[in-house]
């Protein structure tokens, strides 16, 4: 089989590793240029791994390197998702990405004629968040008789924290940007809704970890609030933070440098939030072997089984793994495309547009993860009372 990876940055990167760690099948690796190709795939190339040019922006060339593929596995930026997976269809490949914008992937879900007329899956949001926690709270969800309420909290973070963010970017500066300023959809009452990102924060404890604080931020739940709108209780996704944070990123954010809108500065029209990102960026841009991070993730499914409250829990610490020298949050959302993507080119997904929640095997996927030391952690489905 022919896997193919679009976008050669950290996330594609530490996909393309684990199909070359799981399976025999090729692997090609699409970027625009590979200057900075990690160490962990050097040994790979010119035998099962292989790199080809793409400019993703442009439609012909990503025609060019799709054609041919079994399974597309798209690491691009979330606003070219919609195009690559239309062009995937189109070639008859199976097609899944990291996703994070759910207006992107409303639009995606109207391609399921189109996808099962082909015979392919398309399945949008397959990283951490979204992604993992979906499949974890669907899990949940199935396991209660009457569920009523989930709660996804989960966050990439520096495991030695430095004023004053405490923080650094272990994805995009410019994704986190858009995640802390837009709005967020929950399920309140039965019905979806949305709310202020970073708002309605909280602080929890949590093992081997430390005292973290958790705020609304977007993208995250994928289209879960709409699919069981009257169905459950509430359902809301909230991302993890050293203390602090969040009132440090919203004054920022109320101060315009979050903004959009070009501004006259001494004669030249420059965007504010272009500005922040080139100057805090760097500063937030640390070696991960020197600077490690870890993934803190937990969710939690509250209701009812054989008449009885239950909450049923998942937690994950992750951290960076100095043999390989993939970081926490490349193993936690790479991996979890890569092994999307094997599913789908397996034929165990049916053909159509699915979220990781409708699609994938929840058990089956965990216990993949687990084989990649990605230890998710629950006592079992007998669960435990809720308080």
């Amino acid at each position: 089989m022919r896997m193919l990876v679009l976008g050669g940055g950290q996330q594609g990167s530490a996909c393309a590793y684990d199909l070359l760690q799981q399976t025999e099948h090729e692997v090609v690796l699409a970027d625009l240029s590979f200057d900075r190709l990690p160490d962990f795939l050097r040994p790979h190339l010119g035998r099962k791994l292989t790199t080809e040019q793409v400019d993703a922006t442009n439609e012909a060339s990503l025609r060019k390197v799709v054609e041919g593929a079994d399974a597309v596995m798209s690491a691009l930026p979330y606003y070219l998702n919609l195009d690559a997976s239309r062009i995937a269809v189109e070639a008859g490949a199976h097609f899944c990405d990291l996703g994070g914008n759910t207006e992107i992937v409303q639009d995606q879900k109207q391609m399921a004629d189109r996808a099962r007329a082909k015979g392919v899956s398309v399945i949008p949001d397959c990283g951490l968040a979204p992604g993992m926690v979906n499949i974890l709270a669907e899990m949940g969800i199935r396991a209660l008789d009457k569920p009523r309420a989930v709660r996804i909290k989960v966050g990439g973070l520096p495991q030695n924290p430095e004023p004053p963010l405490n923080y650094q970017i272990v994805y995009s500066l410019e994704g986190v940007l858009d995640y802390y300023d837009t709005l967020s959809w929950i399920l309140r009452d039965g019905r979806p809704q949305q709310v202020e990102a970073m708002s309605e924060r909280e602080e929890l404890e949590f093992p081997t970890v430390g005292r973290l604080e958790a705020f609304h931020t977007a993208g995250g739940l994928s289209l879960m609030a709409q699919r069981y709108e009257g169905k459950l209780e509430s359902m809301e996704y909230k991302t993890l933070r050293y203390p602090g944070h969040a009132e440090l990123m919203n004054a920022i954010k109320q101060l315009g440098l979050f903004d959009l809108e070009p501004i006259d500065v001494k004669g030249i029209e420059v965007v504010p939030r272009d500005v922040f990102v080139a100057a805090v960026g760097p500063r937030l841009r640390k070696d991960p072997a020197e600077s490690p991070d870890l993934v803190a993730l937990r969710v939690e499914v509250e209701g009812e089984r054989d008449g009885t409250p239950q909450t049923l829990r998942w937690d994950l610490v992750d951290r960076f793994d100095p043999e390989t020298g993939i970081t926490a949050m490349m193993r936690c959302t790479g991996y979890s495309l890569a092994i999307t993507g094997l599913l789908q080119a397996e034929g165990r997904i049916e053909p159509g547009v699915w979220t990781p929640d409708e699609a994938m095997p929840g058990e089956e996927y965990v216990k993949a993860l687990r084989s990649r030391g990605v230890d998710i952690r629950t006592d079992d489905l007998a669960a435990t009372a809720a308080a």
